[in-house]
Parts: C-alpha cells; structure tokens; sequence
C-alpha cells in the first residue's frame, strides 16, 4: 500500500465476503492445486511449534509462494488447542499476513481460521466430487463433528448436490446431535449413530476431521466397495489400512511427515510406492480418479499453504473491490 498502511479483516468481514461462494473457492483451490503440480510455488515444510510435555497442542507456521496467475505469498499462523472447546473457545485460531511480492511488504492481515476451515472444506469437496466422477452417493459419513466437518458438509452440498442422507459421529453425543439438526435444517436427513463403525459400513463416502493424534481405525474392511474416505485429519487410520487401500494426497514430500498415517505407513514399508497420485494429477488428467471401482480410495490432504493464500487472495481483493476492512494507516515505517 502506498502510504504505507496495512489491511486489517476480521472474522465477521470474511464470513461475509465468502457466503454462497462455495463454487468460487473450490475452483480457486482447484487452480492453486494445479499451479503447485506444475512448479509454479514455493512450499517450504510446515513448521509445528510444540510444547513440553505436551502431545496435544500446537501452533503451525505454514508459509508459501503461489505464481501461476496468482502471484502472492505469506503466511498461515494457526493454533490448534482442543481443550479449548471445555472452555467454550474455538479448536483452531489463525492470522494470516499476505505481503506484496514486488516489495516484499505486508499487505494485509486477515483472520485465517475462517479461511483455513474453507480451503479445507473445499480441498475435500473437490476430492470428492473428482473421485467420484461426480456422482453423489447415496449416503455421507461425518466423524467428528467440529468446524471442519460443518464447513465440508456445507461444500458436498455444492460439490454434490444429490447426496441426501447423512451419517453422524461424534465421541461428544450433544455435539453430534447438533451437527445433525443443523444438516436437517439444512435439509439432509441426519442420523447420529452409536460408533463410526456405522458410518464406515453404511457410507460411501465418510469425512474423518477428528483431533486424533493416533490411528484408532485398524481397518476399512467394513466399508462399502469402491467407498472414498476424505482423511482430513490425517492421523485416524492404522497404517495397514492405509496400504489396503488407492491412496491420493496433495503433496506425497509434505503428508508423509509429522506422523500422519502416511508417514506411518512409509515408515512401515520404507518407501512411498503405495500413493498413487496427487488430487493436481487427477485434475489435470495425468492420472485417473480411481485406481478401480471397488478399492476404497483414501483421500489425505496435509493442507497446504498455497489453499490459504489462494483463499486469502480471493477475499482481499473482494475485500478492496467492497470497501471493506479497516487500513491502519502509517503500520509500517516511513522508508529512510
């Protein structure tokens, strides 16, 4: 900004700028995905602040370069607590800073939890849609039942307008009962059932966004013939389940760290072999949807930083066009 200013969004602003635009932001992460595949970003790994003895929280730098028509850098600072929601504050909590990339200098500052629930949901929505050849199924399954799973809800109704039925667990009852009601108000029937073993048998596509640090899930066996799990929280699976299955991810280098159950499985076989193909090769046509039609196919996204600033690109400049945010003039120091 010329006068050395920064724009400021806050939650409010950018639930607002991205209402109805599930369509919008699933292609702009769609063309994010395909500008990474073809080397047109710079991802560095994602950095996890930990804290002594303590294997629950975390705070995650996640920073990156998009070209490609984009043209935009910054960077995600997210925090995950789940013992915040015994105190009636959210899970996550973010700020993303988005700097020019001709001065190097801070544009903006946007609440990014907001943004990072919705690249996440329409990175699995997309998934979905993609694999599927866009035929919806006949029933969705939802484990966990936080912000992520509202928001991927929310985009499978835009992504796959047909489905109708929906599956709900959660280890929390009331909280499942209210993400049921919210999808019946939406217009889904909506069934909360005593254990995911349900889900997974009745669902040809199940979302798992839980705060699971390990796998709990030793098998998919149970699960219908050609089913697609969305495995957004990427630690749920055993890794035997993971090399049962036609594995997509969105970057092999950066999911098979941090102990996700991709990274379990590379450490149990010693190599990447069985990941079949990224979600940018199946958009670009390089690679098919499925392996075949009756191996479950497991999608898991590590989320990537270009998602947030692709995302946050399309809200800031919607964002300018509206008039919209609050510019604290004078932010950064006069140049010498």
């Amino acid at each position: 900004m010329s006068d050395n200013g920064i724009l400021i969004l806050t939650a409010g602003e950018i639930e607002a700028l991205l209402a109805g635009r599930e369509e919008e932001v699933m292609d702009v992460v769609g063309r994010a995905y395909r500008a990474h595949g073809a080397g047109q970003s710079s991802l560095p790994h994602s950095t996890f602040l930990r804290f002594p003895d303590d294997d629950t929280n975390r705070i995650i730098a996640l920073p990156a370069f998009l070209g490609d028509g984009f043209q935009v850098a910054g960077m995600k600072w997210i925090a995950s607590f789940p013992g915040n929601l015994q105190r009636g504050l959210a899970r996550a909590s973010a700020v993303m800073v988005l700097n020019s990339c001709t001065t190097g200098l801070p544009e903006a500052i946007l609440e990014g939890s907001l943004i990072s629930a919705q690249r996440t949901a329409a990175s699995a929505a997309l998934a979905a849609r993609t694999i599927l050849g866009g035929a919806p199924p006949a029933a969705a399954g939802f484990i966990g039942t936080g912000l992520i799973n509202t928001e991927i809800a929310r985009f499978l109704r835009a992504a796959l307008p047909g489905v109708r039925r929906a599956l709900v667990f959660d280890l929390d009852p009331d909280r499942a009962g209210r993400f049921a009601a919210a999808l019946r108000e939406a217009g889904s029937e909506a069934e909360v059932v005593p254990d995911l073993d349900t889900v997974l048998a009745t669902c040809p596509l199940v979302s798992f966004a839980t705060t699971a640090i390990r796998p709990h899930v030793a098998h998919l066996t149970s699960c219908p013939p050609g089913a697609v799990i969305l495995h957004v929280s990427l630690r749920d699976l055993a890794p035997e389940a993971i090399l049962a299955c036609d594995n997509v991810v969105d970057d092999v280098d950066h999911v098979s760290r941090a102990q996700t159950s991709i990274h379990l499985a590379e450490q149990l076989t010693g190599s990447r072999d069985f990941v079949r193909c990224t979600l940018a090769e199946i958009l670009e046509g390089t690679a098919p949807p499925r392996k075949d039609e009756r191996t479950v196919s497991v999608f898991s996204p590590f989320g990537l930083g270009i998602l947030d600033l692709a995302v946050g690109q399309q809200v800031l400049q919607r964002a300018r066009a509206e008039g919209r945010g609050i510019t604290i003039p004078s932010f950064l120091p006069h140049p010498c």
